[in-house]
């Protein structure tokens, strides 16, 4: 008998479409161009808007950190990112359940766009999921080095150690590829560093 697939948790449903649908919108109406550009107009994160740049809408120097996370640069680009959140995005609901799963998600975007407001020396606006999804890799990394590494050799805790370092390479290696080139490195660690830290208030490790 075969299995049946899982259903997707209903968080990262949401999060899936939240993702989709802008995307989608740009392919179902006409002119799609100008409604991509409509779109990062106005939803992109753009670092000069902190610099004293003139907004199209009030508040849109605070919500873009979080806004810039639901577009992205183009079908690749989309498809990429929304394989990686589900394959991430599961263990960590089923470790810490819907609403801190959540949390955490956002907290990381929030994180990448501190990253690239920091860090960055460009006027382009930025665009994609891949902030929230390094913090998702940056929690899970965080739990498995707190709480996998015990009773290890240390042949085997550096193996253990290695695969999240691969992880990481792996997934800016494919992003530049798929971009062409086009990496927002900073939007990375800002949430790399951010999901670990959270992941580190948020988990709570099950009693043995």
């Amino acid at each position: 008998m075969i299995a049946r697939p899982r259903p997707l948790p209903a968080v990262l449903t949401v999060l899936l479409l939240g993702c989709v649908l802008p995307e989608a919108a740009i392919h179902l109406f006409p002119y799609p161009e100008l409604v991509r550009g409509r779109l990062i107009q106005n939803f992109a994160f753009w670092a000069g808007l902190l610099k004293g740049w003139r907004a199209n809408y009030p508040f849109q120097p605070e919500l873009m950190f979080l806004t810039y996370g639901f577009l992205h640069a183009g079908i690749s680009h989309l498809a990429f990112n929304m394989i990686t959140l589900i394959s991430l995005g599961r263990p960590l609901v089923e470790e810490l359940g819907q609403g801190r799963f959540l949390l955490l998600y956002l907290l990381s975007q929030i994180g990448g766009g501190l990253g690239y407001a920091l860090l960055t020396t460009q006027s382009a606006p930025m665009v994609g999921a891949s902030g929230a999804l390094f913090g998702l890799a940056g929690a899970l990394i965080w739990m498995r080095l707190r709480y996998g590494l015990q009773d290890m050799s240390p042949g085997e805790a550096l193996r253990d150690i290695a695969w999240p370092v691969a992880l990481l390479v792996g997934m800016n290696v494919v992003m530049y590829v798929a971009l062409d080139g086009q990496l927002a490195w900073e939007t990375h660690l800002g949430g790399f560093l951010v999901g670990a830290a959270a992941m580190a208030v948020l988990w709570r490790r099950p009693a043995d």
